[in-house]
Protein backbone atom coordinates (compact mmCIF):
# COMPACT_ATOMS: atom_id res chain seq x y z
CA UNK A 1 0.00 0.00 0.00
CA UNK A 2 1.15 3.49 -1.01
CA UNK A 3 0.93 5.91 1.87
CA UNK A 4 1.79 9.28 3.04
CA UNK A 5 2.77 10.09 6.35
CA UNK A 6 2.98 13.95 7.04
CA UNK A 7 3.52 16.19 10.30
CA UNK A 8 3.17 19.30 10.42
CA UNK A 9 2.89 21.23 13.27
CA UNK A 10 2.26 25.27 14.62
CA UNK A 11 2.68 27.01 17.54
CA UNK A 12 -0.75 28.93 17.81
CA UNK A 13 -0.98 30.24 21.41
CA UNK A 14 0.87 29.02 24.64
CA UNK A 15 -0.05 27.94 28.24
CA UNK A 16 1.07 29.30 30.15
CA UNK A 17 3.69 31.81 28.44
CA UNK A 18 5.72 29.46 25.78
CA UNK A 19 5.34 26.49 28.05
CA UNK A 20 2.36 24.19 26.76
CA UNK A 21 -1.10 24.19 24.91
CA UNK A 22 -4.29 24.72 26.38
CA UNK A 23 -6.65 21.64 25.97
CA UNK A 24 -9.56 23.04 24.49
CA UNK A 25 -6.89 23.64 21.71
CA UNK A 26 -5.81 20.45 21.44
CA UNK A 27 -9.43 19.05 21.67
CA UNK A 28 -10.21 21.63 18.57
CA UNK A 29 -7.48 19.80 16.81
CA UNK A 30 -8.81 16.39 17.38
CA UNK A 31 -12.11 17.02 16.69
CA UNK A 32 -10.82 18.18 13.10
CA UNK A 33 -8.61 15.57 12.46
CA UNK A 34 -12.19 12.86 12.74
CA UNK A 35 -14.33 14.83 10.94
CA UNK A 36 -11.18 14.51 8.67
CA UNK A 37 -11.11 10.81 8.74
CA UNK A 38 -14.68 10.79 8.54
CA UNK A 39 -14.97 12.66 5.01
CA UNK A 40 -11.88 10.63 3.53
CA UNK A 41 -9.42 13.13 3.41
CA UNK A 42 -7.04 10.86 5.96
CA UNK A 43 -6.58 8.09 6.81
CA UNK A 44 -6.13 8.48 10.19
CA UNK A 45 -5.13 10.61 12.32
CA UNK A 46 -3.40 11.49 15.65
CA UNK A 47 -2.91 14.80 17.77
CA UNK A 48 0.47 15.70 20.20
CA UNK A 49 1.62 18.34 21.71
CA UNK A 50 5.59 19.22 22.71
CA UNK A 51 5.87 22.23 24.74
CA UNK A 52 3.45 24.75 23.14
CA UNK A 53 3.15 23.38 19.43
CA UNK A 54 0.43 21.60 18.03
CA UNK A 55 1.62 18.76 15.90
CA UNK A 56 -0.82 17.11 13.55
CA UNK A 57 0.40 13.30 12.70
CA UNK A 58 -1.37 12.19 9.47
CA UNK A 59 -2.09 9.25 7.10
CA UNK A 60 -3.28 9.68 3.57
CA UNK A 61 -2.93 8.35 -0.06
CA UNK A 62 -1.79 11.60 -1.47
CA UNK A 63 1.80 13.76 -2.11
CA UNK A 64 3.99 15.36 -0.38
CA UNK A 65 2.88 19.22 0.13
CA UNK A 66 -0.55 18.15 -1.52
CA UNK A 67 -2.89 21.71 -1.55
CA UNK A 68 -6.45 19.71 0.36
CA UNK A 69 -3.73 18.60 2.88
CA UNK A 70 -2.18 21.76 3.88
CA UNK A 71 -5.37 23.50 3.57
CA UNK A 72 -6.69 20.98 6.41
CA UNK A 73 -3.73 22.14 8.31
CA UNK A 74 -4.09 25.64 7.75
CA UNK A 75 -7.77 25.48 8.77
CA UNK A 76 -6.88 23.74 12.07
CA UNK A 77 -4.54 25.94 13.05
CA UNK A 78 -6.24 29.19 12.15
CA UNK A 79 -8.90 27.54 14.90
CA UNK A 80 -6.95 27.01 17.42
CA UNK A 81 -5.56 30.81 17.04
CA UNK A 82 -9.23 31.91 17.34
CA UNK A 83 -9.22 29.57 20.47
CA UNK A 84 -6.26 31.03 21.86
CA UNK A 85 -7.33 34.91 21.49
CA UNK A 86 -9.99 33.89 23.49
CA UNK A 87 -8.37 32.49 26.41
CA UNK A 88 -5.65 35.23 25.96
CA UNK A 89 -3.01 32.80 25.94
CA UNK A 90 0.96 33.99 24.66
CA UNK A 91 1.93 34.53 21.16
CA UNK A 92 -2.01 33.64 19.81
CA UNK A 93 -1.03 33.03 16.03
CA UNK A 94 2.64 33.63 15.71
CA UNK A 95 3.94 30.54 13.28
CA UNK A 96 0.59 31.60 11.11
CA UNK A 97 2.81 33.99 9.02
CA UNK A 98 0.33 35.13 6.32
CA UNK A 99 -3.17 36.04 6.03
CA UNK A 100 -4.31 33.64 3.66
CA UNK A 101 -3.59 30.25 2.47
CA UNK A 102 -1.75 30.01 -1.05
CA UNK A 103 -1.35 26.34 -2.41
CA UNK A 104 0.96 25.11 0.29
CA UNK A 105 2.68 25.64 3.64
CA UNK A 106 6.16 26.90 2.22
CA UNK A 107 6.76 29.97 3.49
CA UNK A 108 3.91 30.22 5.54
CA UNK A 109 5.24 29.38 9.21
CA UNK A 110 4.19 25.92 10.30
CA UNK A 111 6.80 23.14 9.78
CA UNK A 112 6.25 19.97 7.91
CA UNK A 113 7.97 16.69 7.30
CA UNK A 114 6.62 14.65 4.87
CA UNK A 115 7.47 10.89 3.80
CA UNK A 116 5.59 9.05 0.69
CA UNK A 117 6.51 5.55 0.46
CA UNK A 118 5.16 1.57 -0.16
CA UNK A 119 3.66 0.06 3.51
CA UNK A 120 6.01 -3.02 4.63
CA UNK A 121 4.30 -5.90 5.87
CA UNK A 122 5.39 -4.45 9.69
CA UNK A 123 6.27 -0.42 9.37
CA UNK A 124 7.38 0.64 12.23
CA UNK A 125 7.89 4.48 12.27
CA UNK A 126 8.80 7.14 14.67
CA UNK A 127 7.64 10.90 15.04
CA UNK A 128 9.82 12.96 16.65
CA UNK A 129 8.72 16.16 17.92
CA UNK A 130 11.04 18.89 19.53
CA UNK A 131 10.26 22.37 20.82
CA UNK A 132 12.55 25.13 21.44
CA UNK A 133 15.39 24.36 19.00
CA UNK A 134 16.01 24.78 15.41
CA UNK A 135 16.03 22.12 12.40
CA UNK A 136 19.45 21.62 12.55
CA UNK A 137 18.70 19.89 15.84
CA UNK A 138 18.27 16.50 14.01
CA UNK A 139 21.51 17.03 12.05
CA UNK A 140 23.88 14.57 15.09
CA UNK A 141 21.21 11.83 15.57
CA UNK A 142 20.41 11.04 11.93
CA UNK A 143 24.42 11.09 11.31
CA UNK A 144 24.71 8.77 14.24
CA UNK A 145 21.34 6.61 13.09
CA UNK A 146 22.53 6.08 9.14
CA UNK A 147 26.31 6.40 9.43
CA UNK A 148 27.86 5.59 12.45
CA UNK A 149 28.23 1.88 13.27
CA UNK A 150 29.46 2.85 17.24
CA UNK A 151 25.56 3.94 16.98
CA UNK A 152 24.08 1.45 14.57
CA UNK A 153 25.63 -2.20 14.75
CA UNK A 154 23.25 -3.08 11.63
CA UNK A 155 25.67 -1.11 9.60
CA UNK A 156 27.94 -4.20 10.34
CA UNK A 157 25.27 -6.77 10.85
CA UNK A 158 22.75 -6.23 8.67
CA UNK A 159 23.72 -6.96 5.01
CA UNK A 160 21.11 -4.57 3.74
CA UNK A 161 22.71 -1.96 5.33
CA UNK A 162 26.52 -1.91 4.12
CA UNK A 163 25.63 0.24 0.85
CA UNK A 164 24.98 3.18 3.49
CA UNK A 165 22.93 5.78 3.31
CA UNK A 166 22.22 8.81 1.26
CA UNK A 167 21.38 12.05 2.91
CA UNK A 168 19.88 15.12 1.74
CA UNK A 169 21.34 18.19 3.04
CA UNK A 170 19.70 22.10 2.51
CA UNK A 171 22.04 25.33 2.46
CA UNK A 172 19.28 27.58 4.46
CA UNK A 173 20.65 30.36 3.66
CA UNK A 174 21.05 30.16 -0.27
CA UNK A 175 18.21 27.83 -0.61
CA UNK A 176 20.20 24.83 -2.56
CA UNK A 177 20.74 21.01 -1.67
CA UNK A 178 23.58 18.59 -2.08
CA UNK A 179 23.17 14.88 -1.98
CA UNK A 180 26.10 13.19 0.18
CA UNK A 181 26.30 9.10 -0.34
CA UNK A 182 27.54 7.27 2.96
CA UNK A 183 30.09 6.56 4.17
CA UNK A 184 31.90 7.20 0.63
CA UNK A 185 30.85 11.27 1.45
CA UNK A 186 30.99 11.37 5.16
CA UNK A 187 33.84 13.13 6.08
CA UNK A 188 32.83 16.26 2.81
CA UNK A 189 29.28 15.78 4.67
CA UNK A 190 30.39 16.39 8.26
CA UNK A 191 32.11 19.31 7.23
CA UNK A 192 28.63 20.60 6.80
CA UNK A 193 26.40 19.29 8.94
CA UNK A 194 28.45 20.31 11.35
CA UNK A 195 27.17 23.88 11.34
CA UNK A 196 23.60 23.28 11.64
CA UNK A 197 22.44 26.58 12.58
CA UNK A 198 22.97 26.73 8.14
CA UNK A 199 23.28 23.18 6.85
CA UNK A 200 20.43 20.98 7.70
CA UNK A 201 19.69 17.14 6.69
CA UNK A 202 15.98 16.53 5.37
CA UNK A 203 15.82 13.72 4.15
CA UNK A 204 18.11 10.09 4.43
CA UNK A 205 17.27 7.32 1.60
CA UNK A 206 18.19 3.44 1.42
CA UNK A 207 19.91 3.17 -1.71
CA UNK A 208 19.72 -0.52 -1.07
CA UNK A 209 15.85 -0.57 -0.47
CA UNK A 210 15.08 2.43 -2.78
CA UNK A 211 12.99 3.65 -0.59
CA UNK A 212 13.19 6.91 1.93
CA UNK A 213 13.93 6.40 5.26
CA UNK A 214 13.84 9.69 7.26
CA UNK A 215 12.39 13.10 6.96
CA UNK A 216 12.31 16.58 8.55
CA UNK A 217 11.14 19.49 8.53
CA UNK A 218 13.46 22.59 7.42
CA UNK A 219 11.68 25.27 7.84
CA UNK A 220 13.45 28.57 9.61
CA UNK A 221 10.68 31.15 11.05
CA UNK A 222 13.38 33.38 11.40
CA UNK A 223 14.56 33.79 7.95
CA UNK A 224 10.81 33.93 6.56
CA UNK A 225 9.76 36.46 8.57
CA UNK A 226 13.10 38.43 8.81
CA UNK A 227 12.75 38.98 12.20
CA UNK A 228 12.95 36.29 15.40
CA UNK A 229 9.12 35.64 15.46
CA UNK A 230 9.74 32.18 17.92
CA UNK A 231 12.18 29.21 17.17
CA UNK A 232 11.01 26.85 14.68
CA UNK A 233 10.61 23.16 17.15
CA UNK A 234 11.35 20.92 13.55
CA UNK A 235 9.72 17.61 13.22
CA UNK A 236 10.88 14.28 12.18
CA UNK A 237 9.52 10.95 11.04
CA UNK A 238 12.02 8.06 11.03
CA UNK A 239 11.22 4.82 9.75
CA UNK A 240 12.84 1.54 11.69
CA UNK A 241 13.81 -2.07 10.76
CA UNK A 242 14.05 -4.76 7.95
CA UNK A 243 17.13 -2.87 5.98
CA UNK A 244 16.74 0.20 8.32
CA UNK A 245 17.95 1.06 11.73
CA UNK A 246 15.92 -0.93 14.90
CA UNK A 247 13.88 1.15 16.99
CA UNK A 248 16.65 0.74 19.38
CA UNK A 249 19.18 2.41 17.31
CA UNK A 250 16.95 5.28 16.06
CA UNK A 251 16.40 6.04 19.68
CA UNK A 252 20.03 5.67 20.79
CA UNK A 253 21.89 8.93 19.48
CA UNK A 254 19.16 10.92 22.33
CA UNK A 255 21.27 9.08 25.34
CA UNK A 256 23.50 11.38 24.44
CA UNK A 257 21.50 15.12 25.41
CA UNK A 258 23.89 17.01 22.89
CA UNK A 259 24.07 21.05 22.54
CA UNK A 260 21.04 22.46 20.69
CA UNK A 261 20.36 26.35 19.30
CA UNK A 262 17.15 27.61 20.84
CA UNK A 263 15.82 27.82 24.89
CA UNK A 264 15.15 31.37 25.83
CA UNK A 265 14.28 33.73 23.20
CA UNK A 266 15.95 31.63 20.90
CA UNK A 267 19.43 32.82 21.65
CA UNK A 268 20.85 30.44 23.83
CA UNK A 269 22.94 27.13 23.68
CA UNK A 270 21.34 23.68 25.73
CA UNK A 271 21.11 20.45 25.84
CA UNK A 272 18.30 18.87 24.00
CA UNK A 273 16.27 16.84 26.80
CA UNK A 274 14.87 13.24 25.93
CA UNK A 275 11.59 12.92 27.84
CA UNK A 276 8.21 11.50 27.78
CA UNK A 277 4.94 13.42 27.07
CA UNK A 278 4.09 14.05 30.46
CA UNK A 279 7.36 15.81 30.85
CA UNK A 280 7.50 17.60 27.11
CA UNK A 281 6.86 21.67 28.71
CA UNK A 282 9.85 23.44 29.31
CA UNK A 283 10.02 25.97 31.47
CA UNK A 284 13.47 26.89 33.48
CA UNK A 285 14.47 29.38 31.14
CA UNK A 286 12.34 28.02 28.56
CA UNK A 287 14.41 25.03 28.01
CA UNK A 288 16.08 23.04 28.13
CA UNK A 289 14.66 21.82 24.81
CA UNK A 290 12.77 19.17 24.50
CA UNK A 291 12.42 16.13 22.33
CA UNK A 292 9.40 13.62 22.35
CA UNK A 293 9.56 10.17 20.13
CA UNK A 294 6.13 8.64 19.45
CA UNK A 295 6.28 5.17 17.93
CA UNK A 296 3.68 3.93 15.70
CA UNK A 297 3.06 0.42 13.88
CA UNK A 298 1.39 1.60 10.22
CA UNK A 299 -1.02 -1.54 9.07
CA UNK A 300 -3.31 -0.14 6.08
CA UNK A 301 -2.62 3.04 6.69
CA UNK A 302 -3.74 2.67 10.37
CA UNK A 303 -1.82 4.55 13.36
CA UNK A 304 -1.10 1.59 15.46
CA UNK A 305 -0.19 3.75 18.98
CA UNK A 306 1.68 5.59 19.60
CA UNK A 307 3.92 4.15 22.64
CA UNK A 308 5.74 7.29 24.20
CA UNK A 309 9.44 5.71 23.67
CA UNK A 310 11.18 8.44 25.74
CA UNK A 311 8.82 7.51 28.94
CA UNK A 312 11.38 4.97 30.46
CA UNK A 313 14.17 4.88 32.62
CA UNK A 314 16.99 4.08 30.23
CA UNK A 315 17.02 7.63 29.66
CA UNK A 316 16.93 9.23 33.13
CA UNK A 317 20.75 9.07 32.73
CA UNK A 318 20.63 11.57 29.72
CA UNK A 319 18.03 13.65 31.66
CA UNK A 320 20.69 13.75 34.30
CA UNK A 321 23.61 14.76 32.25
CA UNK A 322 21.07 17.45 30.93
CA UNK A 323 20.27 18.97 34.14
CA UNK A 324 24.14 19.63 34.64
CA UNK A 325 25.14 20.68 31.17
CA UNK A 326 22.39 23.28 31.89
CA UNK A 327 23.44 24.36 35.39
CA UNK A 328 27.13 24.81 33.65
CA UNK A 329 25.40 26.74 30.89
CA UNK A 330 23.36 28.84 32.73
CA UNK A 331 26.10 30.16 34.62
CA UNK A 332 27.62 32.02 31.48
CA UNK A 333 24.57 34.44 31.56
CA UNK A 334 24.91 36.65 28.28
CA UNK A 335 28.67 35.09 27.66
CA UNK A 336 29.02 33.33 24.56
CA UNK A 337 28.99 29.73 24.48
CA UNK A 338 25.42 30.00 26.04
CA UNK A 339 24.27 33.16 24.48
CA UNK A 340 24.68 32.14 20.51
CA UNK A 341 27.13 34.12 18.45
CA UNK A 342 26.13 37.49 17.18
CA UNK A 343 25.84 36.66 13.52
CA UNK A 344 23.55 33.91 14.73
CA UNK A 345 21.26 36.74 16.69
CA UNK A 346 20.61 38.93 13.90
CA UNK A 347 17.01 38.56 13.88
CA UNK A 348 16.78 39.34 17.52
CA UNK A 349 18.19 43.07 18.37
CA UNK A 350 21.35 43.24 16.88
CA UNK A 351 20.11 45.31 13.72
CA UNK A 352 19.05 47.79 16.29
CA UNK A 353 21.60 48.19 18.60
CA UNK A 354 24.01 48.60 15.73
CA UNK A 355 21.94 51.05 14.17
CA UNK A 356 21.60 52.87 17.53
CA UNK A 357 24.98 53.31 17.93
CA UNK A 358 26.61 53.31 14.82
CA UNK A 359 28.04 57.31 15.28
CA UNK A 360 29.29 56.21 18.57
CA UNK A 361 31.92 54.11 16.96
CA UNK A 362 35.33 55.64 16.43
CA UNK A 363 37.91 54.77 13.79
CA UNK A 364 40.96 53.45 14.89
CA UNK A 365 42.50 53.33 11.29
CA UNK A 366 42.56 50.59 8.43
CA UNK A 367 41.03 46.98 10.18
CA UNK A 368 43.45 44.20 10.71
CA UNK A 369 41.56 42.18 7.83
CA UNK A 370 41.93 44.80 5.69
CA UNK A 371 45.52 45.03 6.10
CA UNK A 372 46.47 41.52 5.68
CA UNK A 373 44.34 41.07 2.69
CA UNK A 374 41.86 38.68 4.46
CA UNK A 375 38.11 38.90 2.95
CA UNK A 376 35.14 39.85 5.25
Amino acid sequence: MDITLSIIKADTGGFVGHTAVHPEMMAAARSEITKAIAEGLLIDGNVAACGDDISLIMTHQREPENAAIHSFAWNVFRETTVIAKRLGLYGAGQDLLSDAFSGNLRGMGPGYAELSFTERPSEPVICFLADKTEPGAWNLPLYKMFADPFNTAGLVIDAKMHAGFRFEVYDLYEEKRIWFDCPKDLYEMLMFIGAPARYVIHRVESPTLGEPAAATSTQRLSLIAGKYVGKDDPVMIVRAQSGLPAVGEVLEPFAFPHTVAGCMRGSHHAPLTPVSLAQAHPSRFDGPPRVVALGFQLHEGKLIGPRDLFDDVAFDGARTTAGEVMDYLRRHGPFEPHRLALEDLEYTTMHELERRLADRWESMGEPVRAQKGIAS
